[in-house]
């Protein structure tokens, strides 16, 4: 794992700092992402949808590349929202690792933005999350591991493979979003979360054999 997964990882919990501007251009920049895509969104674009200057916009995000950083940071914080909504801590260790997986699996076959990009801008998207993919592993596997460790920990279980398992479920949890297409049952909710706790939760030992 690199260095800076944790610490991006903490920043997701802690939520982006950020103000009603911030937001405004975030939102407007998400939008127009959504229908042009990245390449052919400019900054005038942008402001004009955020109803900023032209020049106020520069003075917050210097370039692009800032705002596409920044609102695809704000995805995943609000990816890791999403997912950890669906967890409940009160319930056992087997059951939130099915909360987790089902969550995680949904929230990036659903995301609209890496499903238009895909669909009109794939040679952008697809190197940031393959060849250049490293960090976005990083972090998901990161998160996982950090549920893992916290239910181990409550538990007392030991010697469990965390990095692997977590990394697995990372790119398990990628692909669906790289290649929707797939025979696991997500139209069917009892089907979906017996194949998490056999196949997921299983390999932890926190499912029944």
């Amino acid at each position: 794992m690199t260095t800076a997964a944790p610490h991006v990882l903490e920043l997701l919990r802690d939520g982006v700092p950020g103000d009603a501007d911030r937001e405004q251009v975030l939102d407007a920049a998400l939008e127009a992402f959504l229908d042009f895509g990245i390449r052919r969104t400019s900054m005038g674009e942008i402001a004009r949808r955020s109803g900023l200057s032209p020049a106020t916009l520069y003075r917050r995000f210097p370039g692009k590349d800032r705002i596409v950083w920044a609102v695809g940071l704000r995805e995943a914080v609000r990816l890791v929202e999403r997912v950890d909504a669906e967890v409940d801590p009160a319930t056992s260790a087997e059951e939130q690792i099915v909360a987790l997986s089902v969550a995680c699996m949904r929230e990036m076959r659903a995301n609209a933005l890496l499903r238009r990009l895909l669909a009109i801008e794939p040679e952008i998207l697809l190197p940031l999350l393959t060849i250049r993919g490293g960090p976005v592993l990083d972090l998901g596997r990161a998160y996982v591991a950090e549920v893992i460790r916290r239910l181990a920990e409550r538990d007392g279980v030991a010697d469990l493979d965390t990095e692997q398992v977590a990394e697995l479920l990372a790119r398990l949890t990628l692909s669906m979003a790289l290649l929707p297409q797939t025979c696991i049952p997500f139209d069917d909710e009892r089907a979906l979360r017996a194949f998490a706790r056999r196949h997921i939760a299983g390999v932890l030992g926190w499912s029944p054999t």
